[in-house]
């Protein structure tokens, strides 16, 4: 059984990591180390203490400033330490305590982490990918899909489908966004990284178009496509059986 003092558990351990993902995602692309040194300013490099590491609560504490310097700390970080926090306990709530939690847990990490290094960077550094690639075959081995080659096919699919995307549109799409697909489809299976695929392009569409209207997104100008491949993905994975079962309950 599910209770509200789980899901606040779960909430801050969300946080938690969610910060430690803020950290991997500022410093992989720049071939940082994650553990050292220890956090501090990115402007005045004053190492912090313990107070001003606090997920969420210290960001708005200082008032998203650093203490010594007084320049504005990036509202990424407290952004993804809440969606964070409130995804793992979202993904607990839907599934419960069953084994497919620790790779949903798994893939939501991914997204939450390339999130920032494209959003930031406009990456999405290989070194994560395989290293999640890793995990997620140790994870597919012992929490085997059903029929358990749908891994393997829905990995394919995933990559080729992207792939020629970005052919015939002459880099419409990243080689890091075709491999994190790929890696998506192997996670998740054929179904689902398609769908993913299809709402990912269509959660582009509409807030680029969005973007556009309102003059936030320049006219030729590349986005990061990470976060809608992260808002794709969940939709799918989450919602993915009720939007197939209301599309074919429209063509009868």
């Amino acid at each position: 059984m599910i209770s509200a003092l789980h899901l606040l558990f779960i909430f801050i351990i969300g946080l938690v990591f969610g910060s430690f993902f803020n950290v991997i995602g500022f410093r992989a692309p720049l071939k940082q180390s994650i553990v050292r040194p220890r956090s501090r300013c990115p402007y005045c490099h004053d190492q912090l203490t313990a107070i001003e590491l606090i997920p969420v609560i210290s960001f708005f504490v200082q008032r998203g400033k650093c203490r010594h310097c007084k320049r504005r700390i990036s509202f990424l970080y407290p952004m993804i330490e809440l969606l964070t926090g409130f995804l793992f306990a979202a993904a607990f709530f839907l599934i419960g305590w069953e084994f497919e939690l620790v790779v949903v847990w798994t893939f939501m990490s991914l997204l939450l982490i390339v999130f920032v290094t494209d959003v930031t960077y406009m990456v999405i550094p290989n070194k994560i990918l395989l290293t999640f690639a890793a995990i997620f075959l140790v994870e597919r081995f012992i929490i085997p899909l059903n029929p358990w080659w749908d891994s393997l096919l829905g990995g394919v699919i995933a990559l080729l489908i992207p792939l020629f995307i970005a052919m015939i549109s002459k880099g419409g799409m990243g080689g890091g966004d075709i491999k994190l697909f790929a890696l998506l489809g192997f996670a998740l299976g054929t179904q689902t990284v398609l769908l993913s695929l299809f709402l990912a392009t269509f959660y582009g569409a509409l807030f680029g178009g969005i973007g556009l209207l309102l003059g936030i997104v320049q006219k030729g100008k590349p986005l990061p496509f990470a976060p809608f491949i992260g808002i794709g993905t969940l939709t799918a994975y989450f919602y993915g059986e009720k939007i197939l079962n209301s599309y074919l309950q429209l063509l009868k």
